[in-house]
């Protein structure tokens, strides 16, 4: 499908959102959890208030990380239903610059409550483990691969942009032209180009995929496990990055439903497009019970104590609602609700679930750091949980807004693609597709009459 109009109509879709409650809500949520943070750190609860940090450090992180990994894997598998979504998960990497100096805060000032009582076990430890997990051994080497690793990412987020903001360069205002036409230079829309520029966003996409992979469970180790020295598994890496892929599942289903009000496509993205998308959240929830539970397994059997001390403080006594609600959020839930085809592909049931995996989520990673390092009697929500959530859910939304006001939101050549193989399936229904209908499909007819504006 190579309709000039079409095409137009994309780009001009692709810089409609403004996403101003993003911006706005996300501007006041930061500075309302700023001030509150400050506050907490010059009372006696800075230790939680640090504690928290680590907390929505390392699930934004996740959230952010785990959205590139997401278009890295569809690259390579060069996916093609998913070219009118892909972008509103792109836009999370606009989070990893604050990624980087809420690690130097947590290496720096918040160094003693987060890490204090790991560095008092450091001489009953094996020499080499010691020197592992040393102050300066350890955030030189986080800062280093996480640095390399963010620059990596935002590398394939830009070469997939470059096709995107030459079509769209002549559109915008004056300060986006000049920032578009520096990002596409060498860049001019010939065939050749375009196809050099496909072969660079696939190198990139199979380099990012193993990276993220080694980055994430780098930071496993190191900010959850080393925590609690004497205790270890190898397993907590894969159970990290996965956790953090399948929250960017969850991510993207909810800016997904934003932003195709945003955007103006909620009739191009087809109930078709959210079953996969949905598929994908169920398939990956069930991954991360899998996960769980592989390593619940070992450790139960091998009853071993310097391994079962970790599990045990986590699922029995005061904190046991916690990791019970982690279950319920994490698997139960969203595996019932998605269980399904109708729910994958309505809206309302697609968001409601998504939320609460990702929740659930926060949860998760709130259970793997604080009975590490609290010296409370159980789980504790109060202002200094609250004033770090605020402030990192403010500053990811302000990210992902001004993102999304600087750069095209939907990705016309992408866009058309998954268009023309929808409008072919309409047309030719049931082709290894028992679960859809022709009115589960974008249609030519409902192209023709967004092409048209009507």
């Amino acid at each position: 499908m190579h309709d000039q109009a079409l095409r137009d109509r994309l780009v001009e879709h692709s810089l409609a959102g403004r996403y101003n409650a993003f911006v706005r809500a996300g501007l006041l949520a930061a500075i309302v959890g700023a001030v509150l943070f400050g506050v907490v750190l010059s009372g006696e609860s800075a230790a939680r208030g640090w504690q928290a940090f680590l907390v929505n450090w390392l699930f934004f992180t996740g959230l952010a990380g785990g959205s590139i990994a997401l278009t890295a894997v569809h690259k390579i598998a060069n996916a093609k239903w998913s070219g009118l979504i892909l972008r509103f998960g792109q836009a999370a990497a606009a989070f990893l610059p604050v990624s980087l100096i809420g690690l130097v805060l947590i290496f720096t000032v918040g160094y003693q409550p987060i890490y204090g009582h790991m560095q008092e076990q450091l001489p009953l430890l094996q020499p080499g483990k010691a020197v592992w997990l040393s102050h300066g051994f350890m955030f030189g080497r986080l800062l280093v691969v996480l640095t390399l690793l963010f620059g990596l990412g935002w590398a394939l987020i830009r070469a997939d942009l470059t096709h995107d903001l030459y079509l769209a360069r002549g559109k915008v205002d004056e300060r986006r032209r000049r920032l578009y036409q520096s990002w596409t230079a060498g860049f001019d829309g010939s065939p050749a180009a375009r196809q050099r520029q496909h072969r660079k966003v696939n190198r990139l996409a199979a380099m990012f995929a193993p990276a993220y992979a080694f980055g994430f469970t780098l930071i496993a180790f190191d900010m959850i496990m080393a925590l609690q020295p004497h205790w270890s598994s190898n397993l907590l890496g894969g159970f990290y990055f996965m956790g953090s892929f399948l929250g960017a599942h969850m991510l993207l289903a909810l800016t997904m439903l934003y932003g195709e009000q945003q955007t103006g496509i909620h009739d191009l993205i087809s109930p078709k497009q959210r079953h996969d998308l949905g598929k994908l959240c169920f398939g990956f929830t069930v991954f991360w019970a899998y996960l769980m539970w592989s390593q619940f397994l070992v450790i139960w059997y091998g009853n071993l104590p310097e391994e079962t001390g970790f599990v045990f403080s986590r699922l029995w006594g005061p904190w046991r609602p916690v990791g019970a609600a982690v279950f319920l959020g994490m698997f139960l839930v969203p595996f019932a609700g998605l269980l399904g085809v109708a729910p994958k592909k309505g809206r309302r049931t697609l968001a409601l679930f998504a939320g609460i995996s990702l929740a659930a989520l926060w949860l998760e990673r709130y259970l793997l750091v604080i009975p590490s390092v609290t010296s409370e009697h159980g789980p504790s929500f109060g202002l200094p949980e609250l004033a770090a959530t605020l402030t990192f859910i403010g500053l990811f939304l302000c990210c992902y807004g001004l993102f999304a006001r600087t750069f095209p939101m939907v990705s016309p050549r992408l866009a058309e693609i998954t268009l023309d193989r929808e409008a072919h399936h309409a047309q030719v229904p049931n082709i290894g597709e028992h679960e859809e209908g022709p009115g589960d499909y974008v249609t030519e007819e409902i192209i023709e009459k967004d092409k048209h504006g009507h």
